[in-house]
C-alpha cells in the first residue's frame, strides 16, 4: 500500500523550489507548473505586495511570497536563511531575474560603464551568489538542481544589447563549471530561449514579436510556458543531465 500511495504522489511533492524573478512572465508560469507537481513554491520579488499577489494565484500548497535583491548577496543570504526555516529544506533554485535595456550594438557610446555594471550584477553575479549561499542546502538534499535561464543571445551575440549578450554567455560557461564543480550532489543546468512573449525587453511591441515569429523555423515565438516546460524537464525528466544548456528557441539560432 505504501508503494501504491508514494506512485500516485504527486511527482515533486516534498520538494521546495525557489524561483528568483518568481513574478515575471517565465517565473510565474514556471512556478505554476512546478506547484501544480506537488513543489512547495517560493517566489521571490523585489517587492513584497507583488509577490504575495502572485502567490495567491498559484495551485493550493505551501507556497510562499518572499522579497530579495538579486545583485545584494546579504539580501540573498537573509532569504536563504528564511526559506530554510520555514520549509527545512531547499531542492531546487530557479535564476529568473533579471533585466536588460534596448541598445543598438553599434552605439558604443549607449552602453556606459554604470549599465555594464549593472547587468553584470543583476543577471550574473546575482545568479552565483544564489547559488553560493544556497548551495550547502541543495547539498544536503542529495539531489540539488539548480535552473539557470540565459538567452541564445549568449550564443549567436544579437541580443538587446552587447553586455546581454555577454552575460547570457557567461551563464553558459557557468553551468560548464559549476555543473563540474558541484556534482553529484547538485545538478546545474542552463535553459536558454530566444525571444519570449513577455514584457523583458523595455520597447518591444507586437511588430517585432511578429517579425520575429517570420524569421523563427517553427513560425511563432516563444510562450512563458514553452521555457517553464523545459525548467520543469529538468527537475522531472532529465534527470542524468548537468553542465549544460538546453536551448528553447524554436530554432531561431538557426536562421
Amino acid at each position: 500500500m505504501a508503494n501504491q500511495n508514494q506512485a500516485l504522489a504527486p511527482q515533486l511533492a516534498g520538494k521546495v523550489a525557489v524561483i528568483l524573478g518568481g513574478t515575471g512572465g517565465i517565473g510565474m508560469a514556471t512556478a505554476h507548473k512546478l506547484a501544480s507537481l506537488g513543489a512547495s513554491v517560493v517566489l521571490v520579488s523585489r517587492n513584497a505586495e507583488t509577490a504575495e499577489r502572485a502567490v495567491a494565484e498559484l495551485p493550493a500548497g505551501n507556497h510562499h511570497a518572499a522579497v530579495a535583491e538579486v545583485s545584494d548577496t546579504a539580501s540573498l543570504t537573509r532569504l536563504t536563511n528564511d526559506v530554510q526555516r520555514k520549509y527545512g529544506r531547499i531542492d531546487m533554485l530557479v535564476n529568473s531575474a533579471g533585466f536588460t535595456k534596448a541598445i543598438p550594438h553599434a552605439n558604443l557610446d549607449a552602453l556606459d560603464d554604470a549599465l555594464i555594471d549593472q547587468m553584470f550584477a543583476v543577471n550574473w553575479r546575482g545568479q552565483f551568489a544564489a547559488i553560493r549561499v544556497m548551495a550547502p542546502h541543495l547539498k544536503a538534499t542529495g539531489e540539488g538542481l539548480v535552473v539557470n535561464v540565459g538567452s541564445i543571445a549568449g550564443r549567436t551575440g544579437m541580443g538587446s544589447n552587447v553586455a546581454y549578450c555577454a552575460v547570457k554567455a557567461g551563464l553558459d560557461m557557468m553551468a560548464v563549471s559549476l555543473g563540474r564543480a558541484l556534482a553529484p550532489e547538485i545538478r546545474v543546468l542552463n535553459v536558454s530561449p530566444g525571444v519570449v512573449d513577455t514584457d523583458f525587453v523595455p520597447g518591444r511591441d507586437s511588430a517585432f514579436n511578429e517579425r520575429a515569429a517570420k524569421t523563427t523555423p517553427l513560425n511563432r515565438i516563444g510562450k512563458p510556458e514553452d521555457v517553464a516546460d523545459a525548467i520543469v524537464a529538468c527537475a522531472t525528466s532529465l534527470r542524468f543531465s548537468t553542465g549544460t544548456t538546453i536551448v528553447v528557441d524554436g530554432g531561431r539560432q538557426l536562421g
